[in-house]
C-alpha cells in the first residue's frame, strides 16, 4: 500500500506523514514529480511504482528491470537537457556532439572533462555493460543504476532527480 499526496511550497511545515495499515510511519518517503508531490510507502519497488505507471503489475524480474531501464533513459534525456542548458557555448564542438547525440546509443567518450556533466546510464558500462567507463572527475559523471529499485532511487536522488527517505525500523 502507498500513500501520494500534494506537496507544499518549501516557506510551509511538511505535512503530517501518513501511517501505514499497522498503524506506523510508512519507512519510505519520496519527493517527486518536480517537487509537486510526496510519496509514502514500505518498499523500494512501491516507490519505483510512482514513477513507472504499471511497475507493480509487471510478473517478471526481467519486465521490471526493462521498465528500470527505460526510467533511467527517460530521466538520463530529460536531465542532460537540463544541465547542458544555457552551457554549451562554454564546450567544444566534439563535447557539445556527445551532449546533443541522441541516446539510441549510450555516449561512449574515453574521457570527460567539459563544464557540463554528462548523464550515464551505468546498465551499459563496465562491470555491468561492454562500455568501458569515462575517465575524468567524477563530478563531471551523473550515474543512473536501474540495477534494482533501491539502487535506481539513491542515483535518482544523487542526481537531484528525486529526494527519497528511509526511516531507520531497528
Amino acid at each position: 500500500m502507498t500513500v501520494i499526496i500534494r506537496n507544499v511550497p518549501e516557506a510551509e511545515a511538511p505535512p503530517p506523514a501518513p501511517v501505514n495499515a499497522a498503524g506506523r510511519p510508512y519507512r519510505y518517503e519520496m519527493i517527486h514529480a518536480g517537487g509537486a508531490l510526496r510519496g509514502y510507502a514500505d518498499e523500494p519497488s512501491e516507490l519505483v511504482g510512482m514513477l513507472v505507471p504499471g511497475y507493480p503489475g509487471l510478473a517478471t524480474a526481467a519486465e521490471r528491470a526493462a521498465a528500470r531501464l527505460e526510467l533511467a533513459l527517460d530521466v538520463q534525456v530529460r536531465l542532460q537537457a537540463r544541465l547542458a542548458a544555457g552551457r554549451l557555448e562554454a564546450c567544444a564542438e566534439a563535447e557539445r556532439a556527445v551532449l546533443l547525440g541522441g541516446r539510441h546509443e549510450p555516449p561512449a567518450p574515453a574521457s570527460w572533462t567539459a563544464p557540463v556533466p554528462l548523464v550515464l546510464v551505468a546498465s551499459f558500462y563496465a562491470p555491468d555493460g561492454a562500455l568501458p567507463r569515462p575517465s575524468g572527475p567524477a563530478e563531471l559523471q551523473v550515474w543512473l543504476d536501474p540495477a534494482d529499485d533501491w539502487t535506481l532511487l539513491t542515483t535518482l536522488h544523487t542526481a537531484g532527480v528525486i529526494t527519497v527517505g528511509a526511516r531507520d525500523t531497528t
